[in-house]
């Protein structure tokens, strides 16, 4: 069975002015979250600054996202790192504070071959007990992860359940699930393709734009499941203006500001993220206007 089915939020993390994590206003999205209808809370992945985090504020933002969601909606914690012993650390300790599941990125920087990707997920999902989806976002890590290697991962490590592909490429998300059939459970992880990915099988999305319209994002998923597949298409489309905002520059810059400027106060970006320039936050005024958040 999935980790979750529909729309789940990669949700942002709050800071005061300091820098220092808003564990109140997290606390806050968190309910907003779970009360506007997302189906599950991906806490420490890219949207929510991890690599900009101690390991000591990253492990005390899963245990308190862990306690307060208290099973109400899945948690899945992203632990991944470009050292494969940092991730099992993470992942080890994530698992201790009753996540439902850990959310792997492909290690950035050092451009690891197929060969050691693969090594280098198998030694962490063997070091827990818990569900593991992969994150492949080759635009960020430089490097992608082959569709045979994640085949070879699902079928081979009983506890690799799923990928989030964000890759944008169709082409290999197609050739993906053309061999691993019915083995892994397929994520979007670009907004604007949640229903072509939907339509190869996709259990969901890790969602961005769930962090300012939840209850759309999940409606998308959830018609799509529902049968009613050109109402989930139509608002595939309506969105896609908001999706292109959010997008204009390097995530999470512009949903932070998003959020502030729909008044939810989620404070600065952990440098070397930088404040959105201008004319983009215009194009986010007019698209979060056009789409009736603001």
């Amino acid at each position: 069975m999935a980790i979750f089915k529909g729309a789940g939020v990669a949700i942002v993390t709050p800071f005061h002015e300091d820098g220092s994590t808003n564990y109140e206003k997290f606390e806050e999205l968190l309910e907003e979250q779970i009360a506007g209808g997302t189906d599950a809370i991906i806490v420490c992945g890219t949207t929510g600054e991890a690599s900009t985090l101690t390991h000591e504020e990253h492990l005390d933002l899963i245990r308190f996202c862990a306690e307060k969601v208290h099973g109400r909606v899945p948690v899945v914690a992203g632990t991944g790192s470009n050292c494969t012993k940092t991730a099992v650390y993470l992942s080890t300790e994530a698992e201790k504070y009753g996540v439902d599941g850990l959310l792997l990125v492909t290690p950035y920087y050092n451009k690891a071959t197929q060969k050691g990707l693969f090594e280098h997920f198998k030694q962490v999902a063997d070091a827990v007990k818990l569900p593991v989806i992969l994150y492949n976002v080759p635009g960020r890590t430089g490097c992608n992860i082959q569709p045979e290697t994640v085949v070879k991962l699902c079928t081979q490590v009983s506890n690799i359940v799923g990928i989030k592909e964000a890759s944008g490429n169709l082409s290999q998300v197609v050739r993906l699930m053309a061999l691993a059939g019915n083995k892994i459970d397929l994520y979007s992880g670009n907004d604007d393709q949640v229903v072509p990915l939907l339509s190869l099988g996709g259990k969901g999305v890790i969602s961005v734009a769930s962090n300012v319209a939840p209850r759309q994002m999940h409606d998308i998923c959830q018609k799509f499941f529902d049968g009613d597949v050109e109402g989930s298409m139509k608002e595939q489309l309506r969105a896609i203006e908001l999706c292109d905002a959010l997008f204009c520059e390097v995530n999470p810059i512009p949903v932070k500001t998003a959020m502030n400027l729909m008044g939810k106060n989620v404070g600065p970006l952990h440098m070397p993220l930088s404040e959105m320039e201008p004319k983009n936050v215009e194009k986010l005024k007019n698209a979060l206007h056009n789409y009736g958040l603001l």
